[in-house]
């Protein structure tokens, strides 16, 4: 299973929502799915701006989980 791990950064550094879409520009409804893992896509660019403003790598934020 591939997992978006928005939730784990933001409790690593203490970030709330509005903390991310203040930083990034994305949308409440962007950010709290994709806190939520409740995404079944993310575009490049929603990607890209995360990396940048949180500074951290697409590795960061994708992880794969094996379920076997």
């Amino acid at each position: 299973m591939i997992r978006f791990s928005l939730d784990k950064i933001m409790k690593e550094r203490g970030l709330e929502p509005k903390d991310i879409i203040e930083l990034t520009g994305l949308s409440r409804n962007t950010v709290k799915a994709l806190a939520l893992n409740a995404n079944t896509r993310v575009d490049f660019p929603t990607l890209d701006t995360l990396c940048n403003k949180l500074n951290v790598l697409p590795g960061d934020l994708i992880e794969y989980i094996n379920e076997e």
